[in-house]
């Protein structure tokens, strides 16, 4: 036969007419046949690659031997025992030609191996009643009865069958159906005995034994014996050996299933299915009918029955996925008459099956992702044909499990079944931005949006109104990043670059950060503009790490590092402290770095301007601030730090009690003390040195704030410390005091002060920043020439009790009128806060003219000088002053007028300050909140005439009256024009008090100009 027609032929060589049917079996060209020698078996060779041994009565193949190439020329050897064949690999192969078989060619055979073994059985009866002595006979029927009877019947009849291998076989199954293993083992070794030393029938008997064991629940031995032959025996016929395991383990996977033990039953029927010797198609059945005639073993439906039963078997253990698998796998393999034959199972098992898509729906609602994956897949698997519904909730399934790349590949397949939809895009978006490709995630989302303005479908489009393009989403963060800038250096040095970055560069490098894109692909929605992370994203990207130190003789400054990468300069001026920070910065995991020698343009006047006034602001928003000190060195003890210049410089102490966390380093930049604390403002340690090295309370220094609050103490923290340049020891304060004044390097040191001060008094009305000794200022005389003249703590006159001032208010309203105490009070109420105007400050104060300056006796030139002074109202007193006074009496009086003045202090009218006072949500909060000291200061002393709200202002007024008779800090002024004085500077604080509260005429209240 060719290729079209691959079938032998028998022809009638009398007639020439063809006997029979074609004889089919191979798929390609036949390129030879030979015949055995006794005339009963034909062999093919072919390019299917198979030598097929055929019986010549019946045409039924017998064997099929694997060649390794096509099979071109065949032939017996001369005892008809093997067959060599020669083909395309240039080799001669030799075949063992199989045993004949049991039952040879009767009618029985037929009837037994077509399953009617009621049939074979009567047959073989009938030949023993014609010939009792036909021990064959007896033989097969044992065979066949003990298909029928599970051996019972061949045992009785044992005695009728003659010593032989056939009569031999059938007593060691019959014993094996009886339960005699011992034997049974016997048995099949006596028949071993009539093999004649034949392998192939060794071989054969062997397997009869291990299969006669099995059925025996041998199942141990059995398994190994089948192995042995397997891998051990030489020439062994493997296929069979497969064949028997494949059918043994179906028979162990039916009884675990029937068990109810399903993940047992799926082993064994997978290990069956796994057998390289099974097909839909396969020709086992006519190859191994000795099998069938000896078990009444069903070949014929072996691959069907072991495919189906492991489907069934995995979906009753749960495995609905591998169900799935088993079954798309087997119907892949099946030929169209396996197909035919399973359409009722295979209905059934689908229908079973098709319940995972609600049930994965279900899974998915519950965010039981890896259920719901398995459920999709199981429906895809099932239906190769599945809608893009099921891909794009497996798609969201395998989102919820973070599985971008399995999502993205549903998603792209949710696109390919329905480009129309916005949902592939949707979910290739997602499945983009989670696996951080955000530019294509980006334009993903685009195209989402457009699919959604053209859907034909309203309620589609009008999904797009809830999503931003990511144009208004731009919008929306660049807001945040001005926002965010707002606090932050002009300049900043990139630690990961190494390059200094102006305002537009800071930008650019978070527009192309992967940061700024996965914000960007996160924005989608009007509701994601509104929320917090925009900020928080933005805020993160810019936090900035600020260097505080000392500047050395040599610095590198902005032109040296401008457009350089500050990692690769060498040998620059003060590059290693530099290089050092930003590594520090970067090892933190912040990206900008600001230090003021190089990120400041010194040439700029009004880039120094701008940031003289920003730097508390910039290093009060800063996410770190290192304090470098470069003459701490290394592994040094506490102690150290105050110690160092640090603590004595003007503008290092803005930068300590500006930022909210600070670390400090040592000169080889490892962390001082070894604290690897992320905070040493919460160090107690720490925080105790810098107390005791800087006078101010450790509390104070990490709750610092800005402003005018507490003014004159502000003054004297900083009171002791140094600047290269005179100018900055007011210009260092300006954040201190939340001031913004113009910066005028070389303006005098006493006049960029007095700007200062003057600022602070004219804005809070704070007069204590007036109370300093030492030089007056050439700006104004009633502020100090240096800031050192705050060094001393102004004076804390001496508290009185409550029951003090009741007493005393007791004793005035005795000698006082009312309607004076009143008087005094309202003239005082109308006066205005302190105020200046070109320089010149206009003081309200309580005035007494002085009547006598004395200078004390004592050396000529003893300096400073000493004088008496006596005014009106006021115990006598001393002053010591540089400046040298004109001495006068009453008897000797002088044109120029003298004062001594009391400043005014608003607070005792005992009015509440509104400006600072809480915001309360209601009225319970609002006077719940109220001390009982300060229900006392403003409603005591209740009137009795009848009069609350009059009596109420003269118990104001006679409160004052006792403060006012005091001690009290005086300024000694001296008239330079008519309306003008000037402060006369003493060495100590001047402190005057009334001789008597009740002679209230000698005070003069009104405001006056201080030069």
């Amino acid at each position: 036969g060719d290729s079209d027609d691959p079938t032998i032929r028998e022809w009638n060589a009398r007639t020439w007419q063809q006997v029979g049917d074609p004889w089919t079996g191979h798929s390609k060209y036949i390129n030879a046949i030979a015949i055995n020698p006794a005339g009963t078996l034909v062999a093919s060779a072919s390019d299917d690659n198979h030598i097929r041994l055929w019986r010549l009565s019946d045409r039924r193949t017998v064997a099929i031997f694997q060649h390794s190439s096509k099979a071109i020329c065949v032939t017996f050897s001369l005892d008809g025992k093997h067959i060599l064949s020669g083909g395309g690999d240039g080799m001669i192969s030799e075949w063992a030609v199989p045993h004949p078989k049991i039952l040879a060619i009767t009618t029985a055979r037929n009837a037994c191996v077509n399953g009617d073994l009621s049939t074979a059985e009567e047959l073989l009866t009938q030949d023993i009643n014609i010939n009792p002595i036909n021990h064959t006979s007896y033989c097969h029927r044992s065979f066949i009865m003990a298909g029928n009877t599970t051996g019972t019947v061949p045992f009785r009849m044992q005695s009728s069958i003659e010593p032989s291998l056939t009569g031999f076989i059938s007593k060691g199954i019959a014993f094996c159906g009886k339960g005699h293993i011992s034997d049974a083992r016997a048995a099949f070794d006596v028949a071993s005995t009539y093999t004649n030393q034949d392998l192939q029938t060794t071989h054969f008997l062997l397997l009869i034994k291990a299969i006669a064991l099995f059925s025996a629940d041998q199942h141990d031995e059995a398994v190994l014996l089948l192995k042995e032959l397997t891998t051990s025996c030489p020439n062994a016929d493997t296929r069979a050996c497969h064949i028997v395991q494949t059918y043994l383990r179906v028979q162990l996977g039916i009884k675990a299933s029937d068990d109810a033990r399903h993940d047992e039953a799926a082993e064994h029927f997978t290990a069956a299915v796994n057998c390289s010797a099974l097909s839909s198609a396969s020709d086992i059945h006519d190859i191994y009918e000795d099998l069938v005639v000896l078990f009444g073993w069903d070949l014929k439906s072996l691959w069907f029955t072991a495919h189906t039963k492991l489907c069934d078997s995995l979906l009753l253990a749960g495995r609905l996925q591998d169900a799935v698998k088993s079954y798309r796998y087997m119907m892949d393999t099946s030929d169209d008459i396996t197909k035919a034959s399973c359409l009722n199972w295979s209905k059934v098992f689908t229908e079973e099956c098709s319940a995972s898509l609600t049930n994965g729906n279900a899974a998915l609602a519950a965010s039981n992702y890896d259920r719901a994956i398995h459920l999709y897949s199981v429906v895809i698997d099932l239906d190769c044909t599945s809608s893009d519904v099921v891909f794009a909730n497996r798609s969201k399934a395998k989102l919820g499990k973070m599985l971008w790349e399995d999502a993205l590949l549903d998603a792209q397949k949710v696109i390919e079944l329905n480009s129309s939809s916005h949902v592939g895009y949707q979910l290739t978006h997602a499945a983009l931005r989670g696996g951080q490709r955000y530019d294509e995630a980006i334009e993903a989302f685009t195209i989402m949006l457009s699919k959604l303005d053209d859907s034909h479908e309203a309620h589609i489009r009008d999904l797009r109104q809830q999503y931003v393009h990511p144009s208004q989403a731009e919008n929306t963060i660049q807001r945040a990043v001005w926002i965010e800038l707002e606090y932050a250096p002009l300049r900043l040095l990139n630690t990961s670059t190494g390059l200094v970055c102006d305002r537009a560069a800071q930008i650019s490098s978070f527009k192309t950060s992967a940061k700024y894109k996965e914000l960007l692909s996160f924005t989608t929605m009007h509701s994601d503009l509104r929320a917090q992370h925009i900020k928080d994203v933005v805020a993160t990207y810019f936090r900035c790490v600020l260097l505080s130190h000392r500047w050395e003789e040599t610095e590198a400054l902005l032109h040296d590092i401008q457009d350089k990468v500050v990692y690769e300069l060498n040998g620059l001026r003060g590059i290693a402290k530099l290089q050092s920070f930003c590594e520090v910065a970067r090892e933190a995991g912040y990206t900008w770095a600001w230090i003021d020698t190089c990120c400041i343009d010194k040439r700029s006047n009004t880039e120094v301007q701008e940031s003289v006034n920003s730097m508390f602001v910039w290093y009060r928003h800063s996410a770190l601030t290192v304090v470098y000190l470069s003459d701490v060195p290394p592994s040094s003890r506490s102690g150290a730090l105050a110690r160092s210049v640090w603590n004595e410089r003007g503008w290092t102490f803005q930068e300590f009690v500006a930022p909210k966390v600070v670390i400090f380093y040592q000169k080889d930049w490892s962390l001082y003390l070894g604290d690897r604390s992320p905070n040493h403002k919460e160090s107690p340690e720490i925080m105790k040195e810098l107390e005791e090295a800087t006078g101010i309370d450790a509390r104070a220094l990490v709750t610092f704030r800005p402003g005018m609050s507490g003014a004159r103490q502000k003054l004297q923290w900083a009171s002791k410390r140094i600047t290269t340049v005179q100018e900055d020891v007011a210009y260092s304060l300006f954040g201190i005091f939340g001031i913004t004044l113009p910066v005028i390097y070389g303006e005098k040191k006493q006049n960029a002060l007095g700007r200062l001060l003057q600022e602070i008094v004219a804005r809070s009305g704070d007069i204590t920043v007036l109370d300093w000794i030492g030089q007056p200022s050439e700006f104004n005389s009633c502020l100090p020439a240096h800031i050192t003249s705050y060094t001393i703590p102004s004076r804390t006159p001496p508290s009185l009790s409550e029951d003090d001032i009741h007493t005393q208010v007791s004793l005035l309203r005795q000698t006082v009128p009312t309607d004076l105490a009143l008087n005094i009070y309202n003239k005082l109420e109308q006066l205005r806060a302190p105020r200046f105007a070109n320089c010149r400050l206009h003081l309200p104060c309580i005035s007494f003219r002085v009547t006598e300056v004395r200078r004390r006796h004592g050396l000529a030139q003893e300096s400073p000088m000493m004088y008496r002074i006596k005014a009106d109202g006021l115990h006598d007193l001393l002053v010591t002053t540089e400046e040298t006074l004109v001495q006068f009496s009453r008897a000797k009086p002088i044109l120029q007028t003298f004062l001594l003045v009391r400043p005014w202090d608003r607070d005792f009218l005992g009015v509440p300050d509104f400006s600072e006072q809480p915001v309360f949500t209601n009225d319970t909060e609002s006077t719940g909140n109220w001390t009982e000291s300060e229900s006392l200061m403003y409603d005591s002393d209740k009137l009795h005439d009848g009069s609350p709200a009059k009596e109420q202002h003269g118990s104001r007024a006679f409160r004052l009256m006792v403060h006012l008779g005091q001690p009290f800090d005086a300024f000694l002024l001296a008239q330079q024009r008519v309306g003008e004085y000037k402060r006369i500077a003493s060495d100590h604080i001047i402190v005057a008090q009334l001789k008597d509260i009740s002679s209230v005429d000698d005070m003069d209240v009104g405001t006056v100009e201080i030069l």
